[in-house]
């Protein structure tokens, strides 16, 4: 329980005499386990005391006006009405009050709209005094409004009860504190709700019983309205529990779902393909990629099937290098998996959005790039699968590749990671070949750029110093890349340096590796695919450990993707390498700074070697800076951590639109 609804509870309940009127109404309690159908009364009720034109015959409706037309006191009427209906559950006791009081409020509205025009309603209406109350109907105005707000509140605290009902009996006898702590107050919302029934009773009462300077006098509307405003208060708190309560609820009820979805689908992955991609047989609702004929769903009954969730604008980097990965899995395939695995194509699309011949022609030209099983046409793809994509595996808004065992049970969340960083070696693409392949790994410039720059890979082969470096600012990478070539002179190392773009801002970086390349600054890559690559695989390995629930493990090897993540967000950057071992990494504002100070740290190259005499100064200037990281997660990748550590100070990151860490007064941070 918050803060919050602890304060509400005891505002509830430490009022005069609190303990004791609380004590007297769990005395009147005595529940013999009958039941009332609340909801069909309580909507009778609401119909009556919103409209007044339908009775509700009741017991309890003598019993409440009795003691309201001979004056009793307002608590021993409420204690007395509680007695009656000791029997019935608590989320019943108001309701049937409210029945009571609505057949004499239904009554006494009705005489009052008839009273000018049928012949019978009018000796009716004077033998209850009722002209009184007709001459006076300007002067009740006031009064009538206030009645009138109290009802409502009166409705609204009665509807939350059986909400809270419906709720327990939803968890059963398992013990749930929030729902505990929504309980607690009941017994007393209940008296209060039943004590301004009672006192909006008494006004009725009040109202054909006596003078006219009775009716226009204030007696009577402060409590009215000091009644009102308690039950308003109940009805600003009730609403957050109830919430709560619903959510504990969809998570257990989701659970179980799982549990029988999952029981269901240990005989064939048919159950979740059909509810996925189209339940009924009247059409064949897959287009074969190699044949482009359209196919049953049965095709892929009892295999492996790996399906592609995306929206329309899949990019053709992505297709590029699936396909390559498609073609290369295939080989993975023993002789008797041949062709036990496939691939599936589930295009996400808005059913409210409109469906135009430009996304038309878009679907097609995606699907004609898939030698893969893709879904016929969006729209096949319901609004409840769509949501429960959503919602279960967390697509967002980039492609996720969620793996299905033969039975149809999910063995990963979301390949699509693993697939970016280890291609086709990550086959069959299982979450235990994912933890497997990461305690395999080490950090090494090989897992950064892959095996698709020959160029690279003979540095690395030749044991050469290697810069790889990033950021748009131009000015600072003639800078960086001229100082670095001159202290590799000076030091008589053997130094290549690559560009390797930006995360975002692709034209811009496309213009850098122009001039780049004009000046001959440094190798850069010619393809965007692999500048695009280097970063979704980058962001990739973090996602990766966040699947795995490993991303504040305190390898180097997290450290070092959460650094360079956070470089690429903040500017220019530099991480130095010899052959394939890693040396350091460091932001522009500390690496250039370390180079242009080549003076003070080159007696050491000759006893430690240029890469440790480089990072041991580059060190002591970014410990003197207090730097610490940045990492701008985008919401449309899927599940986003709580929490996660900085890998400089190891401090716990601040989210806000973005982690950063804020260790040190003098780190830049994003608008709050």
């Amino acid at each position: 329980m918050t803060a919050t609804d602890e304060g509400w509870v005891r505002s509830i309940m430490m009022m005069a005499d609190e303990d004791l009127m609380r004590k007297q109404v769990e005395e009147t309690h005595a529940s013999d386990s009958r039941e009332l159908e609340v909801e069909p009364l309580l909507n009778l009720v609401e119909d009556i005391l919103v409209r007044a034109t339908t009775d509700v015959d009741t017991d309890l409706a003598p019993v409440l006006l009795e003691k309201a037309l001979t004056g009793g006191e307002a608590h021993e009427t409420t204690l007395s009405i509680l007695q009656v209906v000791a029997h019935f559950p608590w989320d019943a006791k108001p309701v049937l009050t409210l029945a009571a009081f609505a057949f004499n409020y239904g009554q006494f509205w009705l005489l009052n709209q008839v009273y000018s025009s049928n012949q019978l309603a009018k000796p009716i209406a004077i033998l209850k005094q009722l002209p009184v109350t007709m001459e006076s109907m300007g002067a009740l105005e006031s009064r009538l409004d206030k009645l009138n707000s109290l009802i409502q509140a009166m409705l609204e605290v009665t509807g939350f009860l059986a909400d809270l009902k419906e709720l327990s009996s939803a968890f059963g006898s398992k013990e749930v504190p929030a729902l505990s702590a929504a309980m607690a107050p009941v017994p007393v919302v209940v008296y209060w709700t039943i004590r301004s029934a009672v006192s909006c009773a008494s006004q009725i009462t009040n109202f054909t019983s006596f003078s006219h300077e009775y009716i226009t006098s204030a007696t009577g509307a402060q409590e009215l309205s000091t009644l009102d405003h308690k039950l308003k208060s109940i009805n600003e708190h009730f609403p957050k529990q109830i919430i709560i309560c619903h959510r504990l609820v969809r998570v257990q009820g989701d659970a179980v779902a799982t549990e029988r979805f999952d029981e269901a689908m240990r005989i064939d992955n048919m159950k979740i393909l059909k509810f996925l991609i189209y339940p009924k047989d009247d059409i064949l609702p897959l287009v074969d990629g190699t044949t482009e004929k359209r196919v049953n769903i049965e095709v892929l009954k009892g295999k492996k099937v790996w399906l592609l969730i995306s929206e329309l604008d899949i990019s053709q980097h992505e297709l590029s290098i699936l396909k390559q990965i498609h073609s290369e899995s295939k080989l993975h395939e023993t002789t008797n998996e041949i062709h036990q695995h496939e691939m599936v194509w589930i295009p996400m699309v808005d059913h409210s959005v409109q469906w135009t011949k430009q996304k038309q022609k878009q679907f097609e030209v995606h699907q004609s790039m898939m030698p893969w099983y893709t879904v016929c046409h969006p729209r096949l793809i319901s609004k409840v699968a769509i949501q429960f994509v959503e919602e279960k595996w967390h697509f967002r808004n980039k492609p996720i590749l969620v793996v299905l065992d033969q039975h149809g049970k999910v063995v990963c969340p979301n390949a699509i990671h693993m697939m970016w960083i280890w291609g086709s070696i990550a086959f069959p693409f299982t979450k235990l070949r994912e933890e497997d392949l990461w305690k395999e790994q080490t950090w090494t410039l090989e897992l950064l750029v892959t095996a698709n720059d020959q160029t690279i890979l003979n540095w690395i082969r030749d044991g050469k110093y290697i810069f790889l470096y990033g950021g748009d600012d131009i000015e600072w990478l003639r800078k960086f890349t001229v100082e670095a070539r001159q202290v590799a002179q000076g030091a008589r190392i053997p130094l290549e340096m690559v560009y390797v773009g930006k995360s975002i801002k692709r034209e811009q970086a496309q213009h850098v590796i122009t001039t780049i390349n004009n000046e001959k600054l440094s190798h850069t890559w010619q393809d965007p695919t692999m500048v695009w690559l280097f970063w979704t695989r980058l962001e990739s390995m973090l996602f990766s450990k966040i699947q795995l629930g490993k991303v504040d493990e305190h390898n180097p090897m997290m450290q070092q993707i959460k650094r360079l993540l956070s470089f690429d967000k903040a500017g220019g950057w530099a991480m130095l390498s010899r052959g394939s071992t890693i040396t350091m990494d460091g932001h522009g504002t500390t690496v250039l700074p370390a180079l242009l100070e080549y003076d003070l740290w080159k007696e050491n190259v000759a006893t430690k070697g240029y890469g440790m005499a480089f990072k041991e100064h580059h060190d002591k200037i970014q410990d003197s800076m207090h730097l610490c990281c940045r990492l701008d997660l985008q919401s449309t990748v899927g599940e986003i951590p709580a929490s996660m550590r900085c890998p400089d100070c190891q401090s716990l990151m601040e989210e806000l639109t973005t982690f950063f860490c804020r260790h040190d007064e003098e780190v830049p941070r994003i608008s709050e």
